[in-house]
């Protein structure tokens, strides 16, 4: 009785899982590129800066989250991704985006 319970919760989160997965990523319709902060061009740093960003229905980028990436990037790609501008959706979504500088 186990394995049959097993079988359909894997079943189940793998079902679940390619669903998520077939959700259509949202166009940007309006992107900022960040500045390229001062002390990173004196230092010739390099990177890309991970971030997790709420869109409203209407498209504004509702919130901001770091996720990775050099600290002295990330202020600056913080800055840019907040003035971005999605396509409108019924609901809100979320979007992990990579900046590289």
């Amino acid at each position: 009785m186990n394995k049959v319970r097993d079988i359909l919760l894997c079943t189940l989160l793998l079902a679940l899982s390619l669903s998520a997965a077939d959700q259509p990523v949202r166009k940007i319709v309006y992107k900022q590129e960040p500045a390229y902060p001062e002390i990173a061009l004196k230092m010739a740093l390099h990177g890309t800066v991970k971030v997790k960003i709420w869109i409203a229905p209407d498209g504004s980028v509702r919130r901001l989250e770091y996720v990775g990436g050099h600290p002295l990037l990330a202020e600056s790609a913080l800055q840019a991704i907040k003035t971005w501008k999605f396509q409108a959706a019924l609901k809100e979504s979320t979007e992990i985006v990579e900046v590289k500088f």
